[in-house]
């Protein structure tokens, strides 16, 4: 079994939710793909006050509609309010409206987040099209107990804002968790500048050998790649690691 994702790696237009989405129906106009993967915050950019900028049902309409034009999943993460308590949550949203999502687990304290969001407190793998999605969201990526236990997945989408400075460890981290779960590994990165942050993007996708798909540097566009299930299968059985690993579980 093969299934296509599409990658989009873009500028963000800060705090613009109607000139970003706008951007991005013209960017995936066509395209032919199981799975659309945009970054953390595609529609704002990443934004500390979230009261200021909270708009999740135009959001999430969007990526319904969107899902269903495509006949494609489409994945990315948006400030939400949900009570009195707001989540910066990655939506998995499918053509037929149906949606799955996953609330940030780590919060990224050195910037504040943690001061504005709060923390999830669920783990969420979504199948879709008979192939298995862990959902993670960028500072996710530091803490590899979160992804490592249960292995009851075939890929791992990482949405993120990561800035420039600190490119050489997110190109690494995605790198070392698929190798280490024996996974594909898919992260989604912006470009451009936002105030007192620069982005690089480097959005990619690595196979379970830890091998590169495809990795797009600093470019603007959208890559579509197929992930090989059936091959992922033969080489976790020829060579299974798991079989030797600590059994544990949290969340």
């Amino acid at each position: 079994m093969k299934q296509r994702v599409a990658i989009v790696q873009r500028d963000i237009a800060w705090c613009n939710i109607k000139a970003n989405l706008k951007a991005l129906e013209q960017m995936l106009e066509g395209i032919k793909t199981d799975v659309v993967v945009l970054s953390e915050m595609f529609q704002t950019g990443f934004v500390t006050t979230p009261k200021d900028i909270c708009d999740s049902s135009t959001t999430l309409v969007w990526m319904q509609k969107m899902a269903k034009r495509l006949d494609s999943a489409i994945v990315g993460s948006a400030s939400i309010k949900e009570g009195e308590d707001y989540y910066n949550r990655m939506y998995f949203v499918m053509p037929d409206g149906g949606v799955e999502w996953y609330d940030k687990r780590h919060l990224f304290s050195v910037g504040g987040e943690n001061k504005h969001y709060t923390a999830g407190q669920e783990r969420k793998v979504v199948t879709w099209r008979g192939v298995r999605y862990l959902l993670e969201v960028c500072y996710d990526l530091r803490f590899p107990v979160w992804s490592r236990q249960r292995g009851d997945y075939d890929a791992i989408l990482y949405v993120a804002l990561w800035p420039k400075p600190r490119r050489r460890v997110w190109q690494t981290l995605l790198r070392a968790r698929a190798i280490e779960n024996q996974a594909y590994v898919v992260g989604v990165n912006r470009i451009g500048e936002e105030p007192g942050l620069e982005y690089s993007g480097d959005s990619a996708v690595i196979d379970y050998r830890g091998e590169e798909v495809v990795e797009m540097g600093s470019r603007e566009g959208v890559e579509v790649v197929e992930v090989d299930i059936e091959a992922l299968q033969r080489f976790r059985a020829k060579f299974n690691v798991s079989a030797d690993a600590d059994k544990f579980e949290i969340l």
